[in-house]
């Protein structure tokens, strides 16, 4: 588990907006609300959880310093 400040990668960015399930799931329309990925994959969820809480993105922290 990584804790503190998060390296940004623009491929992994850019993989995400574009990747082919993405696609799939969104157009079909079997998104699932916010809030309810734990049914959907739990495993994934509780390690988001605890990510997004030690971690923190450097964009956040420019916008928080220029504000």
């Amino acid at each position: 588990m990584k804790y503190g400040l998060r390296k940004p990668s623009l491929n992994k960015r850019i993989a995400a907006r574009t990747s082919l399930k993405r696609q799939i799931v969104h157009r079909a329309g079997i998104k699932m609300p916010r809030g309810w990925g734990w049914l959907r994959n739990p495993r994934k969820a509780a390690y988001n959880k605890v990510y997004n809480r030690t971690t923190f993105d450097v964009f956040k922290l420019i916008g928080k310093l220029f504000r």
